[in-house]
C-alpha cells in the first residue's frame, strides 16, 4: 500500500491538507446495478426475483413493488420480503424505501417499476407540469396581458430544474448502496426524427426505450431488453457489457439463478481466485495438453481465434468459463488439468526410457 502522509501531501485551495492511501486494486464487494427492460408479458418480475434469488447467495431479497401488490402473485415461487410503494412517485420516496432495504442488510434489492419515477403518478413528468403551471400562473398574475401559451415555452426548461435535482440526487444515492440493485423498467416504442443525404425528413423506427429519465440507463452495470415473444430471455444488451461480464449471458440464456450465482462469483472477487488455483493445478506441463484436447473438441474456429501461442489465454479462458457456471465444473477442470500434467510428464518419461534404451552402450 502506498500512503499519501499529512506531512508531504499538497494542500486544497482552502489550506486543509489532503491525505489519500492507495492499494493494489483488486475487485471485491462490487455494488452491481442490473436493469431489465420489456413490454407487458415479458417475464421482468419473474426474470428479476429469479436473479435476486442467485445473487444472494440463499439470503431473503427485498422487493420494492411500484404495481399494486402484483409481485406477491410471485410469492409461491419465491422467497422474497415484500414492500409496497404508492403514489406519488417522487424520487424522494423511491430514495426512502431503496435506503431502507440497504439498511435493513439486505443482499439484493428489486425495484419493480423504476419507470414510475418517471412516468407515474406524482413522478417527474407530473412534477414539471406542476412546477410550468406555477410559473405560468405567476407571471400571468404580475401581468394578465402575458400570452399564457408563450409563458409556457419561455419556462418549460427552468419548471425541470427541481425535477432534475431530485432525481440526480436519487441516483446518486443508488451508486452509494451496500446492497445489488435489480431495477425492472416498463419499455415502449420510439421512433427518431432525422433527415437524409438530401435533407427530406424522415421517421426511423428507434426500437423499444425504457420508460426512465434521460441518462440513467447509463449508470446501469447491464441492461436487458425483454419482449413478450421470448419472455425472460434477453435480446442484445442494450449497451455493451464490462468485458469481464460477456461471458455470463451466453446468446438464447435466461436470466435466471444460475446467471445470479455467475454475478455473485465475479462482484465477490471468489471467482478470480477460483480462476488462479485452476491456472496453478494446471501448471506448465498440463497446458499443451489440454489446449489440445480443447482444439480438438472445438474445432478449426476456436483454434484459429487462439493460435498457438495463445495456449495460455486458452486455458485461462476455459478456467474462467468454469467459474461461470457458478463452481458447478471447477473442481472436474482441476482434476482434468492434473491428470494432464501427470499424463505429459509420464509420457515424458517413458519417452526418456525408451531413448535410454536405444542409446549405444
Amino acid at each position: 500500500m502506498v500512503a499519501v502522509e499529512s506531512g508531504m501531501a499538497p494542500r486544497c485551495g482552502n489550506g486543509a491538507t489532503v491525505s489519500f492511501s492507495f492499494r493494489p486494486a483488486r475487485r471485491e464487494g462490487t455494488h452491481l446495478i442490473v436493469g431489465l427492460i420489456g413490454g407487458s408479458g415479458s417475464g421482468k418480475s419473474c426474470s428479476a426475483l429469479r436473479l435476486a434469488t442467485g445473487l444472494a447467495g440463499g439470503r431473503r431479497a427485498a422487493a420494492i413493488d411500484t404495481e399494486a401488490g402484483r409481485l406477491k402473485h410471485f410469492a409461491d415461487d419465491f422467497a422474497f420480503d415484500h414492500g409496497e410503494l404508492s403514489p406519488p412517485f417522487a424520487p424522494e420516496r423511491y430514495c426512502e424505501a431503496i435506503s431502507a432495504a440497504d439498511q435493513a442488510g439486505y443482499p439484493v434489492i428489486i425495484v419493480d417499476s423504476m419507470s414510475h419515477v418517471h412516468a407515474g403518478e406524482g413522478g417527474l413528468l407530473d412534477w414539471h407540469d406542476r412546477e410550468l403551471d406555477e410559473m405560468v400562473a405567476r407571471k400571468l398574475k404580475r401581468n394578465p396581458n402575458t400570452d399564457a401559451w408563450a409563458a409556457r415555452e419561455a419556462a418549460n426548461i427552468s419548471a425541470w430544474i427541481q425535477p432534475k435535482t431530485s432525481h440526480k440526487a436519487m441516483v446518486a444515492r443508488l451508486l452509494q448502496l451496500r446492497a445489488h440493485l435489480i431495477l425492472c423498467f416498463r419499455a415502449e416504442a420510439k421512433i427518431k426524427i432525422t433527415k437524409d443525404t438530401n435533407g427530406k425528413t424522415q421517421v426511423v423506427d428507434a426500437g423499444w426505450q425504457p420508460v426512465c429519465a434521460k441518462g440513467l440507463e447509463f449508470e446501469l452495470t447491464a441492461s436487458f431488453l425483454l419482449s413478450h415473444e421470448r419472455p425472460g430471455l434477453p435480446d442484445t444488451p442494450l449497451k455493451p457489457l464490462p468485458p469481464s461480464l460477456r461471458g455470463m449471458f451466453p446468446p438464447g440464456a435466461p436470466i435466471d439463478e444460475t446467471t445470479g450465482r455467475r454475478l455473485a462469483a465475479w462482484a465477490s472477487g471468489s471467482a478470480d481466485e477460483a480462476l488462479r488455483d485452476a491456472l496453478a493445478i494446471i501448471g506448465a506441463a498440463g497446458r499443451d495438453r489440454l489446449v489440445t484436447y480443447c482444439r480438438d473438441l472445438l474445432g478449426r474456429k476456436l483454434a484459429e481465434q487462439f493460435g498457438q501461442a495463445g495456449a495460455p489465454r486458452l486455458v485461462e479462458a476455459l478456467a474462467a468459463a468454469a467459474t461461470r457456471t457458478g463452481f458447478a465444473n471447477i473442481d472436474e477442470l482441476k482434476k482434468a488439468a492434473a491428470a494432464a500434467s501427470e499424463a505429459t510428464s509420464d509420457a515424458a518419461a517413458g519417452a526418456a526410457g525408451k531413448e535410454g534404451e536405444r542409446a549405444p552402450i
